[in-house]
């Protein structure tokens, strides 16, 4: 069942989790690294900050997030970021090298974690992310024993917020959400969800093979739009052998990733609109 608690759990509840920020970029490079004049994505500013830096310190700043791992295409990535100095010199704050594929990174740096849980997965370029919405995302995850959770944001609450954009959907029977780029890995299965994960990665030139994987039944009724939710989470369970749940958050902007230029326009007007709110 998707997991839509009413109310966050209490904060003194809630689990302490580590955190893993996947920063890797494909070999062939990033084009909207390119266009802002970055080797690295990660790096790219948004509102004058590179967006990896905004990541790393909302979770820093979040009580419910211990120790970090960041999966970094360089080492020296976070050079020149003295906020973020004092958490790499404890230890809090790791910098690890990334793998063939997210997938890879994340089953890498869980285990150089040891494995702990919970673990929140989230991507450095995910600019908006702030300690409150961490805090959120965390306590409604510990209301659920599910091993894998993702966080989804319905499509209705993005185009009424932001009806401009270009957004891609997963489109169920009883509605279409967009990916907040927020996992939580719970238990010691969710390793099976992620090399799952890591086939698919393998098999995204052969669309079939993915197919085959997720069931070509459960295909046929998804693209005939009969696929429900619930349905398309029973179907990952089974296939991937590790309890899947969704965590559906409120928020327009917490399904804002800086993928593309009109997303670091969207970013940077969220951002300012944060700004004058405070004044």
């Amino acid at each position: 069942m998707s997991d839509v608690p009413e109310e966050d759990v209490p904060e003194e509840k809630a689990a302490r989790f580590a955190a893993i920020v996947l920063a890797g970029q494909r070999a062939e490079g990033d084009p909207l690294a390119e266009s802002q004049g970055q080797t690295w994505k990660a790096l790219v500013p948004v509102g004058g900050r590179p967006m990896v830096e905004r990541v790393l310190e909302a979770l820093l700043a979040s009580p419910s997030i211990g120790q970090i791992a960041l999966a970094a295409p360089t080492p020296d990535l976070l050079d020149g970021m003295t906020s973020l100095e004092e958490a790499v010199r404890r230890g809090r704050l790791l910098i690890l090298p990334t793998q063939a594929g997210p997938a890879a990174s994340t089953a890498a740096a869980w285990d150089r974690l040891g494995q702990l849980c919970p673990t929140l997965v989230t991507t450095a370029d995910h600019a908006l992310l702030t300690p409150d919405l961490v805090a959120s995302f965390c306590s409604r995850a510990c209301a659920s024993n599910a091993a894998i959770q993702a966080a989804l944001v319905p499509a209705t609450a993005i185009r009424t917020a932001f009806p401009e954009a270009k957004r891609t959907f997963l489109r169920f029977s009883d509605g279409a959400y967009s990916g907040a780029n927020l996992f939580v890995l719970a238990a010691p299965e969710a390793l099976r969800a992620v090399r799952f994960w890591q086939q698919v990665e393998q098999d995204r030139k052969h669309p079939w093979r993915i197919a085959r994987r997720i069931g070509l039944d459960a295909l046929l009724l998804y693209l005939l739009r009969r696929l429900s939710l619930e349905g398309a989470l029973q179907r990952l369970t089974k296939v991937t052998g590790a309890s899947a749940r969704a965590v559906i958050l409120p928020d327009a902007w917490a399904s804002v990733d800086v993928d593309k230029l009109e997303d670091l326009v969207l970013a940077e007007r969220i951002l300012a609109e944060r700004a004058e709110d405070t004044r």
